[in-house]
Order: structure tokens, then C-alpha cells, then sequence
């Protein structure tokens, strides 16, 4: 590999290696760009969701409705990132990646010396270019479309706590990941292509049309895993136009370099020659797909309580793979379709220090280090087993409350999900009873097993000194858990009349009183209430601002303490 290659090969794979792996808590900004802050409840009264059965959800009585906090701080609205247009960047990234994938990169020169030549003149040439182009585009899209109409946005929106597709999710990244690192090619039937190659002959539209389809089959060893990952992840966010708006952005980085080298076709000599680096793109792509697998698993084990999956477990196995990734780029590590590597680049040195600087990062996580950089990867720190932070003197231990309710509800199912220093309840009823003994207003968290905002929140805003004191001193904290898979007894079942849909699980109880109470369904979601369930401050969402939260808090229990007449 020459120095000039690479040096292009090493900077697309920092590239890769930063969207990839940093962009994603970017599960932490993909899920961050959920739409907490979609209603202010100022001055507006919420109409009361009577269940259909007695029991089976909040109490009439004590609803909540939204009040004016007369003497309240307000809390300063900030403009958060679109879901869509976070999903749309990820598919730019996966189609750049594929783009230095084997099945394409070496087809980008054949291809626009094609249209070129073929056409007779570089108008008509650039003209057919762009053509191919967005037929590529149409077709990525269309497939995204599709996966949207099968599903279904209902559909799409269960994938991300459901158990079987989880696990089938889990089982396909291993697939794709095991097939980057060579152990085998995905490939679509050789016979589909051929009738799409034959097509592609017909001239005019169509056959430009057939010849971007027979770029989309040829290409789907290479193409298929990222392509699977992209759809995986658009589709488990629930986003009715998620997938579509993926291919988007993965067929356009795709589309735009042929009809660029069209219109500029002496920019072609200045791409480095096909070689064995392009092969290292799949390896380290590889173990990328294989890493982000693991969050699919944690999700099920925690949603379904199977408590063997936990914290330092997770981690073990992402440094294991970090270390062998950085064994791999400094030529340590070679796989049955690698190249013989005769030195180690600078830039390549470079992206290896990177991969086991980070691999360091990890390691006293292993101990109860927060990591608070890819905290919303990580299960919740609850499920860590050896922790030498709660050895520290300084540790905040739990504060017991003195109230007459002895018994938590619900308590059982969560101790996964406790936040060191804090006494939670997990029963709207009982919160509100405790509130009242107190005389404490009440914390609502709409949280879930599988919400990395609220794993990030709850360690890079909950963990700070001034914020833990305030939850642990001036609120009841109520943690209501969307994705809790907990069946409620039959009497308890219900359908909403919000949803239309049968509530069965504890899960989809909170869910609904979130939707239909606040028109709001992402998490996290923060409500501070009175005794009588009234809310205090315009609710809000995920912002990691920290003084943002504690200006939020604040309001609360002053609006609070003025309605009330707190002594």
C-alpha cells in the first residue's frame, strides 16, 4: 500500500470510525432528537382518561392538570436536532462507507468512462450520468418506502422493546459482521442480475434505470450489511419515514461521486488505485456491525429481566473487540482476504492509537467508571456488579424515606434500573401519598429499559452533585417505565380510549398515560406535579445542559412552595 493510498483509505476510515461509533450515542443524538418538548402545558388543562375499568390506571381524582405557577421560574426551551435529519446523516455515512466497499469503489471509474464514451459527447454523457444517478437514488428509496408500508409506523415504533425482533436484529448484525470479516458473501441470485444486466442493454431510460438496478444487486455483499444495519436502526426508532429518509441519504452518497467524475472526469486520476485497503474498510466495518449487535441483546435482557447481560459483561466484550480491531490496523491480526501489510502508515498508526486510546477509555468501567461519553450504549449502572464507587466515602448512599407505605410497588422489577443516593417509587398512586406526607412535589420520569437519553441523562445530569441533591432532597421521584414488559393482572387490563389499543403490560399503562395526558410518547420525559397530581412548569425532555436542569428543578419546587403554602 503506498503512503498516497493510504493516507486516503486511513481518512475515510477515522471518518467511519467517528460517524460509527460516536456519531450513534448518536443512539444517545438519534434518540436525543425525539420530540420531548412538543406541547407546553402552561395555562392548558388536560382532559382526564377515565379507564375502562376500575384500577387500571391513574385515578380520575387525582389526574393531572397543568396549572399556572404563579412566582415560577420559566424554563428556557432549546432547539434539539431532528430525528429524521439525524438518521438521514447515518445513511450518508453508511453510503460513503459503502462507496470504499470491494463490489463498488472499482466500478466508479468503469462506470463513468461508460457513459462517456457511450453517449458520443460529454453533454450527453454527464446527462446519462445523472440519470444513473438518481435511478440508484429511486431505488434505495423505494426499498426504504417499502419496509415503512410492510411494517407499518405502529409497527416500526414496538420494534425497539420487542423482544423477537431484538433478538433477530442481534442475530442478523452478527450475520452482516461475520460476513465483513470474510467468513462468508451475501449475494443475491447471479440470475437476477443477469436479467437486470440484459435490460440495462435496451438503451434510453429503462436501460439506465436496469443499469443502476444491476449496480444495486452486484453490489450486495458489500451494500447488504450496512444497508440491513441502516434499516435496523431507522425502523427501531419508530419514524414513520425513518427508513425511506435513510436510503436517502445512503443512495445519495452512493449517486453524487458518479455524476461528479462525470462532470469532472479528470478527477478520476486523482482516486487512489483498488488494493487490499479496501478490504480493511469491510474488516473494520466488521467489528463495528459486530459491537453494535451487543445493544440489541442488552435490550432484551433487560426489558425481559433476564439479568445475565449486564454492565461489565457488555463492556468486556466491546474492549475485547476494540483490542483485536487495533490489533488488526497495525497488522497484528490478518484475515483469510487481507493483504499482506509491508509497513505501518502514519495515518494508520494514527487510527490505532485512536482504537486502543478508547479501548483504555473502557477499561475502569469495568470497575464502575461512569464513561459518560457512551453512557447511552451502556445497561444502567445498577447492573454493574463490582463497583469500586460505592466503596467511596464520598458515594451518596440512599436516603431512606419515613412514610407509612413500607412496601414499593413494582420495586422488584426495577432493581436493575436504581439510581444510587435516590429513594424511587414506581407507582403513580403511591407517589402521590408519599407527596403529601412529605409535602414534596412529585418527579415524574417517563423512562424505559431501552432509552439511552435517559441512560445518558441519568449519568451526565443526575450524577452532578447539585442535581442529586435536589432529587434526593426536594422531590419524590417517580419512575414510570414505557417498555416495562410486566402483564397486568386481567381485572387491570383495558383498552384505551386514547389509542384504541389494549392495554395488557405495566409498560403500556404508563405509555398511554404519557400519550394521552401530555401528547407526548419519547422518553425521557420530566413532569413535576403537587400532591393533587397537578402539573407545576411547562414539562420537559433530554437536555444534557446540566444548569438547565437544575433552573428546571428549581421552578418546581418554587411553584410548589407558592401554591401549596409551604411552611
Amino acid at each position: 500500500m503506498t503512503a498516497k493510498y493510504s493516507r486516503t483509505a486511513i481518512a475515510i476510515l477515522l471518518g467511519l470510525f467517528v460517524g460509527l461509533t460516536l456519531f450513534k450515542p448518536a443512539q444517545a443524538l438519534a434518540n436525543s432528537v425525539q420530540q420531548a418538548d412538543t406541547i407546553s402545558t402552561s395555562d392548558i388543562e388536560f382532559t382526564d382518561m377515565t379507564p375502562a375499568k376500575p384500577d387500571t390506571t391513574v385515578n380520575k381524582a387525582t389526574a393531572p392538570t397543568a396549572i399556572k405557577a404563579a412566582g415560577a421560574v420559566g424554563v428556557k426551551e432549546t432547539e434539539k436536532p431532528k430525528t429524521l435529519w439525524q438518521i438521514f446523516v447515518a445513511g450518508l455515512l453508511g453510503g460513503f462507507a459503502a462507496l470504499v466497499m470491494p463490489c463498488i469503489y472499482p466500478l466508479l471509474p468503469l462506470t463513468v468512462s461508460f457513459f462517456t464514451k457511450k453517449a458520443g459527447s460529454r453533454s450527453k454523457g454527464i446527462m446519462h450520468s445523472i440519470i444513473y444517478g438518481v435511478s440508484i437514488i429511486v431505488i434505495y428509496v423505494s426499498l426504504g418506502l417499502l419496509i415503512t408500508l410492510f411494517f407499518g409506523s405502529d409497527a416500526l415504533n414496538s420494534l425497539a422493546t420487542n423482544g423477537i425482533f431484538n433478538i433477530f436484529f442481534f442475530l442478523l448484525l452478527i450475520v452482516f459482521g461475520a460476513s465483513f470479516l470474510g467468513a462468508f458473501e451475501l449475494t443475491l441470485p447471479s440470475s437476477l442480475a443477469n436479467k437486470l444486466d440484459e435490460s440495462s442493454d435496451k438503451g434510453g431510460l429503462a436501460g439506465l434505470f436496469f443499469m443502476a438496478a444491476t449496480l444495486v444487486v452486484v453490489s450486495f455483499s458489500c451494500t447488504g450489511p450496512i444497508i440491513g444495519t441502516l434499516l435496523v436502526e431507522a425502523a427501531s426508532k419508530g419514524e414513520r419515514l425513518a427508513p425511506a429518509i435513510g436510503m436517502l441519504g445512503f443512495s445519495m452518497a452512493l449517486a453524487v461521486p458518479f455524476t461528479l467524475f462525470a462532470l469532472f472526469p479528470s478527477a478520476l486520476k486523482s482516486l487512489p488505485k483498488s488494493g487490499g485497503w479496501l478490504n480493511s474498510v469491510k474488516v473494520v466495518l466488521g467489528f463495528l456491525e459486530l459491537g453494535f449487535a451487543l445493544k440489541f441483546l442488552s435490550n432484551v435482557d433487560l426489558a425481559y429481566h433476564w439479568n445475565w447481560f449486564d454492565r461489565e459483561i457488555f463492556l468486556s466484550i466491546w474492549i475485547t473487540l476494540g483490542f483485536l480491531m487495533g490489533l488488526y490496523l497495525i497488522g497484528k491480526l490478518k484475515f483469510s482476504h487481507d493483504s499482506d501489510l509491508p509497513y505501518l502508515s502514519v495515518p494508520r498508526t494514527f487510527l490505532a492509537v485512536i482504537v486502543f486510546a478508547f479501548v483504555v477509555y473502557m477499561i475502569p468501567g469495568l470497575w464502575g467508571a461512569p464513561l459518560k461519553s457512551i453512557s447511552g450504549f451502556l445497561p444502567p449502572p445498577a447492573t454493574q456488579d463490582f463497583d469500586l464507587t460505592n466503596l467511596s466515602s464520598s458515594a451518596p448512599a440512599e436516603k431512606s424515606q419515613n412514610v407509612l407505605i413500607k412496601e414499593k410497588k413494582y420495586e422488584s422489577l426495577f432493581t436493575r434500573g436504581k439510581h444510587k443516593g435516590l429513594d424511587e417509587w414506581y407507582d403513580y398512586e403511591q407517589a402521590l401519598q408519599v407527596s403529601k406526607e412529605l409535602n414534596k412535589p412529585v418527579l415524574i420520569d417517563f423512562t424505559g429499559w431501552n432509552c439511552p437519553n435517559c441512560r445518558k441523562m441519568e449519568v451526565d445530569v443526575w450524577a452532578d452533585p447539585e442535581v442529586h441533591k435536589r432529587l434526593a432532597n426536594d422531590f419524590v421521584l417517580l419512575e414510570l417505565y414505557v417498555d416495562e414488559k410486566m402483564e397486568l393482572p386481567a381485572a387491570e387490563q383495558y383498552v384505551s380510549k386514547f389509542s384504541g389499543k389494549k392495554v395488557k403490560t405495566l409498560g403500556n399503562k404508563w405509555s398511554d398515560y404519557e400519550a394521552s395526558k401530555f401528547n407526548v410518547n419519547s422518553q425521557p420525559y420530566y413532569v413535576i406535579v403537587n400532591t393533587k397530581g397537578d402539573v407545576l412548569v411547562p414539562p420537559q425532555g433530554a437536555k444534557y445542559d446540566v444548569n438547565n436542569y437544575i433552573e428546571f428543578l428549581d421552578s418546581g419546587k418554587a411553584a410548589y412552595e407558592k401554591n401549596n403554602g409551604r411552611n
